[in-house]
């Protein structure tokens, strides 16, 4: 038997515990930096394989060691654990039993999966050469986002990793297909936050007051310029906003008008140029209308750029798992990750994984109450993602 069918074989074998795994993970979901039984719940699963992991990393990361036969490269795999605030609208037996927290981003799947590749490596120990670094990550969908946080303290040392992959859910991707795409793939993200102020009164009386409302329509109008004239449009760039709260009334003007929004590229140079654009912008016309404004920017996570050798080398080999036909190349996504982080510090690869199944009806987009996925994929993902590391520590490169 060959080491690929090998691999395939011990996925088949695990499927139901795997499973097992993702169905406890999602009955039992925990926000971003809470995931402490989620945390446990991993650890113990490590050491009944014959792991020593090291809990508390990030306070609740988890990180484990496999060694391979003999030194060699080290590849990194990375999970995340944190499920999001959203009442789950399933009627699943293993729905959600905390109100107003649901597994709605797949990161349920991509933790019992990296389980599941977990036991696969280590049951193969004695078959490759170098070391395997498996990364439970904390806080993947809230700033300062987990990743950050896991590399201060420490995730890329002890050892170095030569290369890291990371898996995601792909809802619109039939399950059994598996996407990549080289160098830059996920936008940067940063969340901007806008306060206009003016001097408030009878709305029939405008003569009388400073008007925020008005302003900020001219401030909206006038930031998608930053866009549109100032950006380089070679540089996909986005800059929305979709909170605006003025509490005044038909006959009443307010003193001030609260905004929140985003801004994404693929460009951190421009990223930069962008805020002093959007500070400039917002404070210049409140202020030539009488007014005053506020802007607080927060940086978030980088743009995602896969390694390109990397990322052909692993694409090569999971064409050799699954077949070319179940291979496909993915587009630019202005959608944000905190993988991001660990794509700026080691040539790394972030893949995504086909979950849907229009003939079960399973469609929803991540984020939605309704999100789930077609459990057959995790019959195979992680024999993939086995198999990805594998032929990696072989490539010696």
């Amino acid at each position: 038997m060959s080491l690929q069918e090998r691999i395939q074989t011990l996925s088949r074998e695990r499927a139901e515990q795997v499973i097992g795994f993702r169905r406890h993970l999602h009955q039992h979901p925990e926000l971003s930096f809470q995931e402490h039984n989620t945390a446990r719940f991993v650890a113990e699963q490590l050491k009944s394989f014959g792991l020593s992991p090291q809990e508390g990393v990030a306070d609740t990361g988890v990180v484990a060691t496999i060694e391979g036969r003999k030194p060699g490269k080290t590849v990194a795999l990375r999970a995340d654990m944190d499920a999001l605030p959203i009442k789950e609208a399933n009627d699943v037996p293993y729905k959600s039993q905390n109100d107003g927290v649901m597994h709605a981003c797949g990161h349920d799947v991509h933790t019992s999966s990296l389980l599941g590749t977990a036991y696969i490596l280590q049951q193969l120990r004695e078959e490759f050469e170098g070391t395997v670094k498996l990364v439970f990550q904390p806080g993947e969908e809230r700033f300062p986002g987990g990743a950050s946080l896991m590399i201060k303290d420490g995730v890329l040392e002890n050892p170095k990793p030569d290369n890291m992959l990371g898996q995601h859910v792909l809802p619109h991707l039939p399950v059994g297909k598996v996407g990549f795409r080289e160098g830059m793939y996920m936008a940067s993200a940063d969340e901007i936050y806008l306060t206009i102020r003016g001097k408030g009164g009878h709305a029939a009386m405008p003569e009388k007051n400073i008007d925020p409302v008005m302003i900020t329509s001219q401030v909206l109008v006038t930031l998608q310029q930053v866009i549109s004239r100032a950006a380089n449009p070679k540089i996909p760039s986005v800059l929305s906003f979709g909170k605006v709260i003025a509490e005044g009334a038909t006959n009443v003007i307010p003193n001030e008008v609260y905004l929140e929004g985003t801004f994404r590229t693929l460009n951190e140079e421009w990223r930069h140029k962008a805020h002093q654009k959007i500070r400039q912008i917002v404070t210049g016309i409140a202020e030539s209308l009488g007014g005053s404004a506020e802007v607080d920017i927060k940086v978030g996570y980088p743009f995602l750029q896969n390694n390109p050798e990397l990322t052909q080398r692993v694409k090569q080999s999971a064409i050799e798992y699954l077949g070319e036909e179940n291979v496909v190349d993915l587009d630019l996504w202005m959608a944000a990750e905190d993988f991001a982080y660990y794509t700026h510090h080691v040539d790394a690869c972030f893949y995504r994984l086909g979950t849907g199944n229009e003939a079960k009806g399973i469609t929803s987009g991540v984020h939605t109450p309704t999100f789930d996925i077609d459990e057959q994929a995790l019959d195979i993902w992680p024999g993939l993602m086995s198999w990805l590391t594998l032929t990696e520590l072989a490539s010696g490169t």
